[in-house]
């Protein structure tokens, strides 16, 4: 909504409170609540907050009116927004900014004159658990196998969204241990799929904890269960017509399409660093059980990389569907640099090769020891972005520092931390010797 509308909707709904999000590079979301009343000292009314912004630190957040939606979760009326991140002195967005890095990838798709928009379609999945424990010093992770998610805990959270403007279809999934969750997201642009997923994740954990339920996206939450994955579909459209579309080429998609595979395909290791950018998310990408880790492209291997859903002749249905992704990321940048590495790929012309439309096991041993492999850990990721990430700066989508940034907090914060810390399995396997 503009502004107006939102200052309208402040009045017509009683709001008595702004609740104000953003997102920080490392991903974690972030909030702060300000009082409806607030002023603007120059013009005495609430539209300073839409121009002026609210301080944080030394940073300015400038809510998007856009985004405002009636928070579900909230028990007072309060308006949910999404902000910017700006320089408090010169006004100009943060460079760092997640939000704003989507947005330079939306305008650099449009200077390309290649298409107008990209459209996301992510399926979001998670679990919720009656109980979660977990000690450095005790074998204690999951320990009691939750009950089922409640069908009145699956509206709940189904009505919540839809309140909230998030269109998609819920499916709930049945574990030996508890109760997975899936969203078919509704397609959309890249900065607005990716606010959505930010605020589908804060109403869904806050809706699990009204039920004195836990919820979470991390990608492997248990051993010897499935995990959860963000598998996404995108596709490129001008003039309102799907230009992946084409009934005359492999699975219906066209040559750009398929070049498009051809540049998710030869950056998908760096692209893994951004992804599926913690350790946890290799647990689930492990060569066994058909995950999607092979970087072939496909309409029915399981195991390839990119898959092409083939349930539909439907030109607005063709899109391509990356598979390794998961909830871990932060939708900004994952959604920004898949898009760079398939324009990379439309640039350059860059070909797939053939499709894999054969399970591995059924390929001679020569042929499938020829297919590579995603990473096989987020160190190898990391490795494999020092070395390709030319690709994401066209357009000065991303930036070096931020790249340098994102690398610097995964290897400090992340991956040593977990290397210097006992597993809880260790103390099964070495605690008697």
């Amino acid at each position: 909504m503009k502004p107006e509308e939102a200052l309208q909707y402040i009045k017509d709904n009683s709001i008595t409170a702004f609740h104000l999000k953003f997102n920080q590079i490392s991903g974690q979301n972030q909030h702060l609540v300000a009082p409806a009343q607030e002023r603007n000292a120059a013009d005495n009314t609430a539209a300073g907050i839409f121009t002026n912004g609210i301080r944080k630190d030394n940073l300015l957040l400038i809510p998007d009116p856009d985004t405002a939606v009636l928070d579900p979760v909230c028990e007072e009326p309060t308006l949910t927004m999404i902000c910017d991140i700006v320089d408090p002195l010169t006004k100009k967005p943060f460079p760092k900014d997640t939000r704003y890095i989507a947005k330079k990838a939306e305008q650099y798709l449009k200077a390309t004159g290649l298409a107008e928009v990209c459209c996301f379609g992510p399926k979001v999945e998670y679990f919720i658990f009656d109980e979660a424990q977990w000690n450095n010093s005790k074998d204690s992770f999951f320990p009691i196998p939750p009950q089922s998610l409640t069908n009145d805990l699956g509206r709940e959270i189904m009505l919540a969204t839809e309140k909230a403007g998030i269109k998609g279809e819920m499916r709930l999934h049945g574990t030996v241990s508890g109760k997975q969750a899936k969203v078919n997201m509704k397609f959309g642009s890249l900065t607005r799929v990716a606010d959505q997923i930010t605020l589908y994740k804060y109403i869904v954990k806050n809706v699990a904890r009204k039920h004195n339920k836990l919820a979470t996206f991390m990608p492997k939450p248990l051993a010897g269960a499935g995990g959860s994955s963000m598998h996404t579909q995108v596709s490129l459209w001008k003039n309102n017509i799907n230009l992946f579309y084409d009934p005359s080429g492999y699975a219906l998609l066209s040559r750009d399409a398929q070049y498009f595979i051809g540049g998710l395909l030869k950056h998908a290791a760096s692209l893994m660093a951004f992804c599926a950018p913690t350790t946890n998310s290799y647990k689930k990408l492990v060569p066994v059980d058909q995950a999607p880790v092979n970087l072939i492209y496909s309409q029915i291997n399981n195991s390839a990389a990119i898959r092409i859903p083939v349930y539909s002749e439907d030109l607005k249905s063709k899109w391509i569907e990356f598979m390794p992704a998961d909830c871990s990321c932060n939708p900004y940048l994952a959604f920004s640099a898949m898009l760079l590495a398939g324009l990379d790929g439309i640039h350059n012309k860059i070909d797939p090769g053939n499709p894999v439309d054969q399970e591995l096991h059924e390929l001679s041993p020569r042929a499938a020891e020829k297919i590579s492999r995603l990473p096989g850990t987020l160190q190898e990721s990391l490795d494999a972005l020092e070395k390709d990430h030319s690709f994401l700066f066209c357009g000065d989508v991303f930036t070096r520092d931020v790249v340098d940034e994102w690398i610097q907090i995964k290897r400090e914060n992340e991956i040593a931390e977990i290397r210097t810390r006992p597993h809880p399995y260790e103390y099964d396997l070495y605690f008697d010797i």
